[in-house]
Order: C-alpha cells, then sequence, then structure tokens
C-alpha cells in the first residue's frame, strides 16, 4: 500500500488509525467509535485494502453476514449517510466513504488519510534518502515511521489484514533493527540496545537482535549481561526450532567470554 499523499505529517482532517487501537480522528481530535461496531469495520476494511477500496458485496457480507441482501444494503447506506453527518463539516460537506462503480472507497480526495499510509510513506522516503546518499535524513524518517508503529494492526478476522498486519509488522521490524545498526555505528550503545531489545519483544527469534544486545552490553561495561543473552538465545531458539545458535552467535560468545575487547 502506498500513499496517495505526499503530507506525511498525517494533518488529513479526517485520519483512521488501525496501528495498535482502531481510531478515527477528526481535525485532530480522536471521535468516539465503538471497537468492533460497524463504523469500525466498515473504515478498517476499506483502510486496509488496495487503493482504499471494496466492492459492495463484499462490505454487505463483511458488514451483515446472516441478513438479507435489501435490508444489508439499507444499512450500509445508513452508516454511510451517519458518517457524512459525522464528518462531512471537515470534508467540505463530502461524506469519508463514497460509492463508484460497484464499490465503495475511502475519500482520500476529500482529505481521508490512513496511518499505515503514512507509516508506509515514510519508510519509502527514507529509502529514497538513503539511495541518494543523505543517511542522516534517511535516519529521521526511520525514527518518524517507528513512532507511528502503535502496535500491529489491530483488524483481526479480515483476510486482507493479516496479510497486511504481517507486510507492515515485517517492514517495521527492519526499521528497528536499521535505527538499532546505525546508533551503535555513533557509538549511542543505550539507543542501540534500546531498539534492538524491542526488536526481540516482538520477534524473540531474531539472532541479529541478540548478537547485538550482546555486543551493546559488552560496549557498556556489562559483560555478565551480555553472556546471559546468549543464553537467552539459547534457550529461545531450543524451545521454538529444537535448534541451536548459529555459528556467528557462538563465536561472539567465545570473545565476550575470553576477550571481550575485542568484541
Amino acid at each position: 500500500m502506498t500513499a496517495d499523499r505526499t503530507d506525511l505529517d498525517m494533518t488529513e482532517p479526517v485520519l483512521i488509525c488501525v496501528l495498535g487501537t482502531f481510531r478515527v480522528m477528526k481535525a485532530g481530535a480522536d471521535v468516539p467509535v465503538r471497537s468492533g461496531g460497524k463504523t469500525a469495520i466498515l473504515l478498517s476494511s476499506l483502510a486496509l485494502r488496495d487503493q482504499y477500496r471494496a466492492s459492495r458485496e463484499s462490505l454487505l457480507e463483511t458488514l451483515w453476514p446472516e441478513t438479507e441482501a435489501t435490508r444489508s444494503a439499507h444499512s450500509l447506506n445508513s452508516l454511510i449517510h451517519a458518517l457524512r453527518h459525522t464528518f462531512g463539516d471537515v470534508l467540505a460537506g463530502a461524506s469519508p466513504v463514497i460509492y463508484s462503480a460497484g464499490g465503495y472507497e475511502l475519500n482520500v480526495s476529500a482529505g481521508v488519510g490512513v496511518d499505515v499510509s503514512h507509516f508506509d510513506a515514510l519508510a519509502g522516503v527514507a529509502e529514497r534518502q538513503l539511495r541518494a546518499g543523505d543517511n542522516d535524513a534517511a535516519v529521521r524518517s526511520w525514527r518518524r515511521a517507528v513512532a507511528l508503529y502503535h502496535g500491529e494492526i489491530c483488524v483481526a478476522d479480515d483476510m486482507w489484514a493479516v496479510v497486511q498486519r504481517e507486510r507492515v509488522r515485517a517492514r517495521y521490524l527492519s526499521l528497528l533493527g536499521r535505527l538499532a545498526d546505525q546508533y551503535f555505528r555513533e557509538r549511542d550503545y543505550r539507543a542501540a540496545l534500546d531498539h534492538a531489545l524491542r526488536l526481540l519483544s516482538h520477534d524473540p527469534c531474531r539472532e541479529d537482535a541478540h548478537r547485538l544486545v550482546m555486543r551493546c552490553h559488552v560496549r557498556l561495561g556489562e559483560r555478565a549481561q551480555a553472556l546471559r543473552q546468549y543464553r537467552v538465545c539459547q534457550q529461545i531458539l531450543a524451545a521454538e526450532f529444537e535448534a541451536r545458535p548459529e555459528p556467528l552467535t557462538d563465536a561472539l560468545f567465545d570473545r565476550v567470554r575470553l576477550d571481550p575487547s575485542e568484541v
């Protein structure tokens, strides 16, 4: 999913947030929307679809799976009318959801945004900045993207949500790893350690993150903690995969144990 706007500061009049906890913001303020309610299901479903669009039939099946077609269509029309009443004042009278060619879509052109789109846009900007040789700007973009990630995509029962959740989660972990490596290169070992541990909290089997945690502890004068981190890695891999650490991890453990000055 790519951003449809170049504005990366989430200043749209209406912002749909699905990272962590479902929220809808209107002119920067939260609008009460019941989690799991029809409004939340409609907006989050559209927010996670390609081009923020879904067919009328798929939405009716998602929202009212056991309701007669005429009744469910009337309910959908009423729901969209209510959304226009709630948000039209900040969208120049437009509805946040519009009908077009047999389907419904978020009214991006009127000023509806999605937090996942901003996250992706910032990550994409960082890649372009790296290719242009502007490493400092890329790091700033990584930080901004990471700050937007308040948790996994909160929608649970939609196929599109599952696909998007895993894609965005993987991208977030990649950004955490890049930031951790960058902080280590800058000798900010506390920040590197923090980001590596955050990565491990989401993916405990990442051996590269375990190794970075070990190196950070050594650089911070915490050799014993570095050795304990190896044991943590060893135990996790054994429990999850009945596997041993990689040779790189074993070699780092030996250096920490025998000659930490070389770490």
